[in-house]
């Protein structure tokens, strides 16, 4: 109290300042004049400003919780998005959609494809062959081969899976390619020629193929991912001399250098189809 007291004593005459100083603006305010307006006016834009600022921090915050809610709304609507693909309008035209609620292991199980979401945790996008690390596994239902897209286009294929981490071979790799086609159905192969990571390349197009810049380039039935999944979109193109063929040259449509969520897909009729055609091979 003592402290107190001496502080008072010591500061009395700014403590009395600002204590006029308080009544003179709340007279003022109170009053209808231009003054009382203008601080008015003031002291709202004072207050909105930390409201705004009060909101930014806020939502600073919360952006991992609001990504995590439109990961898995966007996870529940590819999934339904498949099953309008898939559903045997000959069979039953009157087939309502069954779709499982994702549960807490963000799983959903529908039509020909299991979509589970993951997070990435390591990536890479200038070396020859690019790798991303994500953080589920095989104690999640992650196998080898399955394929891996995010929520603009394609992104890879795992390669190595162990307990709770998966190793996913990015696109942007000189090792294998990728079956594409275009909006009419004309198809090529998808690579990447170790420079840009946003940037991909088209080729075995025919030369009298009409395209345009911006034209969207999707995957086919004939690739490890679902079909008709968007890969990028055509930036400039050029003529091989030799061949008379095009070469496209694509605006990847995933942002590989900030990748954050991924959805790990498996094919559940993989297995079946790839087992018929080891019968050809085999001469059965």
């Amino acid at each position: 109290m003592r402290n107190f007291l001496l502080f008072v004593r010591r500061f009395f005459n700014l403590i009395l300042f600002l204590f006029l100083e308080a009544i003179c603006f709340v007279l003022l305010a109170r009053t209808n004049s231009i003054q009382g307006n203008d601080v008015m006016s003031s002291a709202n834009t004072f207050v909105g400003i930390v409201y705004k600022k009060q909101a930014d921090v806020a939502y600073y915050f919360n952006l991992r919780e609001m990504n995590d809610s439109l990961f898995n709304e966007n996870l529940r609507l590819r999934s339904l998005l498949s099953a309008t693909k898939t559903v045997d309008t000959l069979k039953d035209s009157t087939a309502s959609l069954p779709f499982t609620e994702i549960d807490s292991t963000h799983i959903v199980h529908y039509a020909d494809y299991v979509f589970r979401e993951a997070h990435v945790i390591n990536n890479s996008v200038i070396a020859e062959n690019n790798f991303i690390t994500i953080d589920r596994g095989s104690n999640q239902g992650i196998q080898k081969n399955m394929a891996v897209i995010s929520g603009c286009g394609i992104v890879g294929e795992v390669v190595h899976v162990s307990g709770n981490f998966s190793s996913i071979l990015s696109v942007l790799n000189v090792k294998r390619k990728v079956s594409a086609k275009l909006k009419d159905g004309t198809t090529g192969f998808v690579s990447w020629e170790n420079n840009d990571p946003n940037m991909l390349v088209l080729d075995d197009i025919p030369g009298e193929k009409k395209v345009y810049r911006n034209d969207s380039v999707f995957t086919t039935n004939y690739s490890l991912f679902p079909a008709d999944v968007l890969i990028g979109t055509v930036w400039k193109r050029k003529i091989n001399k030799k061949t008379n063929q095009q070469i496209l040259f694509l605006r990847s449509a995933t942002n590989f250098r900030n990748l954050q969520y991924v959805y790990v897909v498996e094919d559940k009729m993989k297995k079946e189809k790839t087992d018929l055609e080891a019968t050809h091979k085999d001469g059965k």
